[in-house]
């Protein structure tokens, strides 16, 4: 099969050599983890066990600046069967997680539609993305997944191609973004936990402010007020950031500020916020 799953279309056979994914037909996963700092609908409260994750490796984005690039960039991660995924989503579910959460699934989507196909578990399925997807994908999914996680990282394309190597983010996005709204057109949360709904997130990244104001202008005239939004201040020079020095630092007080205060203009109310100390290595997982 010549692999078409992301906007990249590379139409590699993958049986053979790796897409831009730097991934091969074999499924790989590098963590299964209970994760707890996810957003708090997702993750829940302290007594919860916290939301069932499984980081696949690889990533049809591989941003400069990525915070797991040891599975994005650089391969660590085991083989994983369909029928082992399915194993592990069920253990998951045995160990109380709250949802199933897919990190950086897009690539693997058809071998996850597969497991999903054998076992649907009860907890509901989150796909947790970059946002880089086509409308046909999302169609594909949509009758499987019940959350969507799903990033807006950047208005700017000349700053999606620069650190992202993605000429086309944002009409690319925007329009997934858009059709997983479709799929998912009400947020239901219960017992402060997330059953079904769509959560857009954005890293906000220093000296850009002024393309984060863009996005949360495009969410809250495309999207609703009542989109339920997540502004990161996690943001840290990693990977190869430092070559760019524009990036090569942590977002400012000021910075943060700025991007909240436009999303309390716009009347997104329902908006998740950060403190400046979740800038921390101590809050991504260990690979």
């Amino acid at each position: 099969m010549r692999c078409e799953l992301c906007p990249r279309r590379c139409n590699v056979d993958r049986r053979e050599s790796v897409g831009y994914c730097n991934s091969t037909d074999d499924m790989r996963v590098a963590k299964v983890m209970l994760h707890k700092y996810e957003e708090p609908i997702i993750s829940g409260d302290e007594k919860s066990a916290g939301s069932g994750a499984i980081f696949f490796t690889g990533c049809n984005m591989r941003c400069l600046f990525c915070q797991n690039y040891p599975i994005s960039r650089g391969g660590v991660g085991e083989r994983v069967s369909v029928e082992r995924l399915v194993e592990i989503i069920k253990d998951l579910e045995r160990q109380g997680a709250n949802n199933i959460n897919l990190v950086t699934p897009t690539h693997y989507a058809d071998k996850i539609v597969q497991a999903l196909k054998i076992y649907k578990p009860k907890i509901p399925i989150v796909w947790n993305s970059n946002g880089y997807e086509t409308t046909e994908m999302v169609d594909i999914i949509s009758q499987y997944v019940d959350i969507y996680l799903v990033d807006l990282k950047y208005f700017d394309d000349t700053l999606a191609l620069r650190y992202s190597g993605a000429r086309d983010y944002f009409a690319t996005a925007s329009r997934a973004i858009k059709r997983m709204r479709v799929y998912q057109p009400k947020d239901i949360v219960e017992n402060g936990l997330m059953k079904k709904g769509m959560i857009v997130r954005h890293l906000i990244l220093p000296t850009h402010t002024g393309d984060s104001i863009k996005c949360l202008d495009f969410i809250a005239k495309e999207l609703g007020s009542d989109t339920i939004v997540s502004l990161m201040s996690q943001y840290e020079p990693r990977y190869d950031a430092y070559r760019y020095p524009e990036i090569n630092r942590k977002i400012t007080a000021l910075e943060y500020k700025r991007v909240v205060s436009h999303a309390i203009e716009l009347n997104l109310h329902k908006a998740y916020t950060q403190d400046l100390s979740s800038a921390d290595s101590k809050y991504t997982p260990k690979f």
